[in-house]
């Protein structure tokens, strides 16, 4: 897929105009005028994916080119329940094309960083180990899961794991192969790894970002949301 596709879009495009309108309110209050409006069913669904969401594993995608890869590692992301993706774009813009993302870049928030320090420095913050994917790793996948924080570095399609990053990484992780093929597509390899990684975890999202999802979904769920909110 090419960089200028229709559909592609770059990382401050990504969340659709009505979810950056509703992060614009008080989340408290979206959920306090919305909730009345919506099925208990779809409340119920809306709580039961949040509680499952985790902020103990994150990836980061380094230099990423291909729109199509960057897209498909934010639905991995979601589906596996993955709030954060971080882009080192220290070479071109991080795109995405919404016909691969199919509506999961309204879950998960990618965190854009010019550079690889302002990444590290992000992953420090929040406590997570930094573990390289590479074809020679020294973890199995199913070793992930027993790290208690843990960050997923994937590499750019051409070149890998830039120097400075790779240099940030406490361990490596590979995905075994018993075929005559050496390599998977990056983003076939991070949803292999964000499966063992996320195995077994219990949901631990901070409560202040549960009460923003959920007040998200309920803004996408009901018709007029806007609207119920400017009447109060």
């Amino acid at each position: 897929m090419r960089r200028g596709t229709p559909g592609v879009r770059p990382a401050v495009e990504l969340l659709p105009r009505s979810i950056r309108r509703a992060e614009r309110h008080d989340p408290a209050r979206v959920v306090k005028v919305l909730e009345r409006f919506t099925l208990e069913r779809r409340r119920e669904r809306l709580r039961e994916v949040i509680a499952r969401r985790l902020a103990s594993v994150t990836v980061c995608f380094d230099a990423p080119h291909d729109p199509h890869n960057g897209a498909a590692v934010i639905r991995s992301c979601e589906a596996f329940g993955v709030q954060a993706l971080h882009v080192i774009e220290r070479r071109e813009s991080f795109l995405a094309a919404g016909s691969v993302t199919r509506g999961a870049e309204r879950w998960v928030d990618v965190h854009a960083h010019a550079d690889t320090a302002s990444a590290t420095r992000a992953l420090a913050l929040g406590g997570h180990e930094i573990v390289a994917a590479v074809a020679d790793g020294d973890l199995l996948p199913e070793e992930l899961a027993r790290i208690p924080r843990v960050a997923l570095v994937l590499g750019n399609e051409h070149d890998g794991i830039g120097e400075e990053l790779r240099a940030a990484c406490t361990r490596t992780v590979r995905v075994p192969m018993r075929g005559f093929t050496e390599s998977l597509n990056v983003s076939v390899t991070c949803a292999i790894l964000l499966q063992h990684a996320t195995a077994g975890r219990a949901g631990d999202l901070p409560e202040v970002d549960r009460l923003r999802l959920y007040a998200r979904g309920l803004y996408l769920t009901v018709e007029h949301a806007e609207e119920l909110l400017a009447r109060g």
